[in-house]
């Protein structure tokens, strides 16, 4: 009997060491939560004395090979779709690539990111040889749609139903589903996701991203050009379609006699756009293009602002957002997806319904009036964020790998036994606390 919907199996109880095989589309340096995700879970894992293995298109068209801070790394050759976006590209045909290495390195679990041609080659050719798999998905159509021009605007209900069936094509093929959120979960099980599904938070690096309190915020606002006598909110990530950032400048448009400025910290393919539409709305410098801000940057320049802002209707939970948490700033969010999952109305910041300036406008004034409480909103958020831990992420994801291997002898077995049905306690008290 397999484990039912909403239940991780069992797990190991001798911890011996895997190999664990992760593929997606993008790894470091990529700037997206799927990577910053997979990064964290492969180090992670790697620190734990797991043997970890990373397969993604190549960032540079060419197949490579390396090892960073534990994980070994293969790229495989790609095709750029810089067209579309200036980060994207695809492994076309990877089956020889990954037969190689699924013979060589002889992993115990397969795990997949997305269902691109990577991650379907591998699991194809992992069902084939009896290895177990798993999927976390990261994946919405609003992530795609932005670039399909035309064909977004006429597609409708029906190119949403194609791009997510696309999906639970592969992944109803998986002995076990992960999303990053309970929202993310009840969705694909709305969409029609019929492997077993459990939430695990992607987690955040609590100790990386934390409170500066020695921190000099004057002078990195001078570092980064910002404001020094304004309320400043900043949004970080890819600056792309999907994540509506241009709700925020209207917002700003709105907030003509309020002494704010907007940051936003990221490269992706609408930021020509948005610098365009910030200069036909005429606000100067109430707003500021960062660009890309390097990762060892990012405590400081968030411990420098007063608010986070994240506009988008599209997280399945929002890293940037948790990142932001831990650093004990008060955020202002769509009410869309996850994202109220973070997000406690008046206790840590305040949403503003989605898609809609006015409503932002009316929220980001609120939270310039509320100043008094903006320290208490950063401590709960720091507590909150502390909930999401990627240590604890990592002990359920080694968990739940052990679990599914526990019923195999080999890697190499031509029958998949089933895994057993419900999770041990360790592992419901650290879901547990993601739920909080």
């Amino acid at each position: 009997m397999g484990p039912k919907n909403n239940e991780l199996p069992h797990s190991r109880k001798d911890k011996m060491p895997m190999r664990v095989l992760i593929t997606g589309q993008s790894y470091h340096p990529a700037f997206n939560g799927q990577a910053v995700f997979t990064v964290n879970l492969a180090e992670g894992l790697a620190a734990r004395g797991h043997e970890v293995m990373v397969v993604a298109s190549s960032d540079c068209k060419r197949p490579y090979c390396q090892t960073r801070n534990g994980v070994q790394i293969r790229r495989l050759g790609a095709i750029s779709l810089s067209r579309w976006h200036r980060d994207a590209a695809l492994t076309p045909f990877p089956d020889r690539a990954l037969g190689k290495i699924l013979r060589e390195f002889r992993p115990h679990i397969v795990h997949i990111q997305d269902h691109y041609p990577i991650s379907r080659s591998a699991v194809r050719l992992a069902r084939l040889q009896g290895i177990k798999t798993l999927g976390t998905n990261h994946f919405m159509p609003q992530n795609l749609k932005p670039y399909l021009g035309w064909l977004a605007q006429v597609g409708g209900d029906a190119l949403d139903w194609l791009l997510w069936h696309w999906m639970l094509h592969l992944y109803n093929q998986l002995d076990f589903v992960t999303a990053p959120s309970r929202t993310a979960v009840a969705i694909l099980q709305r969409v029609g996701l019929t492997t077993p599904a459990f939430p695990v938070s992607c987690g955040v690096d609590v100790e990386f991203f934390r409170p500066l309190p020695h921190l000099d915020p004057l002078a990195w606002r001078r570092h980064f050009q910002l404001a020094p006598d304004r309320t400043v909110f900043l949004y970080v990530g890819r600056v792309d379609g999907e994540k509506r950032l241009d709700i925020l400048l209207h917002a700003c448009q709105r907030l003509q006699d309020t002494p704010i400025q907007l940051a936003i910290a990221g490269r992706g393919a609408a930021q020509d756009e948005l610098q365009r539409l910030a200069q036909k709305l005429g606000l100067g410098d109430r707003v500021r293009f960062l660009g890309f801000v390097p990762q060892e940057e990012l405590p400081a320049l968030l411990n420098s602002v007063d608010i986070f802002a994240m506009p988008s209707d599209a997280e399945l939970l929002s890293i940037a957002t948790l990142e932001a948490m831990a650093c004990g700033r008060p955020v202002l969010a769509a009410r869309g997806q996850a994202l109220p999952e973070l997000i406690t109305e008046g206790v840590n910041g305040l949403l503003f319904r989605p898609g809609d300036p006015a409503d932002a406008a009316r929220q980001m004034a609120r939270l310039v009036q509320m100043r008094d409480a903006w320290a208490q909103m950063g401590q709960a958020n720091r507590t909150k964020a502390e909930f999401h831990h990627v240590g604890k992420t990592v002990e359920i994801y080694e968990q739940i790998y052990g679990s599914l291997v526990s019923d195999m002898p080999s890697p190499y077995v031509s029958a998949r036994r089933p895994s057993r049905p419900i999770f041990p306690r360790k592992v419901q008290e650290l879901l547990t606390q993601f739920r909080h």
